[in-house]
């Protein structure tokens, strides 16, 4: 089982990215997916989590700004950033509570796409 991220880059300040993270292998399900962003000498931080049913979960930081979205069927979850933040640069980790066809689930996670925010 794999998490690879896409869509990382240098944007300016009030720009928008938007982040896609796909899983692949031997999946029998996916709980909870979501995004973590570590920026330079700063630990590990939630950004945002979506259930497979149910309401999403924002930082107070990016709440109105970033919204989060999956599609069960690809196996895969998304991150819009509008309206980005020179606070908001960071690498961008996907994680994803998955089962696997020959195990109990565990937390899966990306190895991480850069965001900065600059003018």
């Amino acid at each position: 089982v794999q998490l690879v991220e896409s869509g990382g880059g240098l944007v300016q300040p009030g720009g928008s990215l938007r982040l896609s993270c796909a899983a692949s292998g031997s999946i029998f399900s996916i709980n909870t997916m979501g995004w973590y962003r570590q920026a330079p000498g700063k630990q590990r931080e939630l950004v945002a989590t979506i259930p497979r049913y149910g309401s999403t979960n924002y930082a107070d930081s990016v709440q109105g700004r970033f919204t989060i979205s999956r599609d069960n069927a690809e196996n895969s979850v998304h991150l819009q950033m509008n309206s980005l933040r020179p606070e908001d640069t960071a690498v961008y980790y996907c994680n994803a509570n998955i089962r696997p066809t020959w195990g109990y689930a565990m937390d899966y996670w990306g190895e991480g796409t850069p965001v900065t925010v600059s003018s």
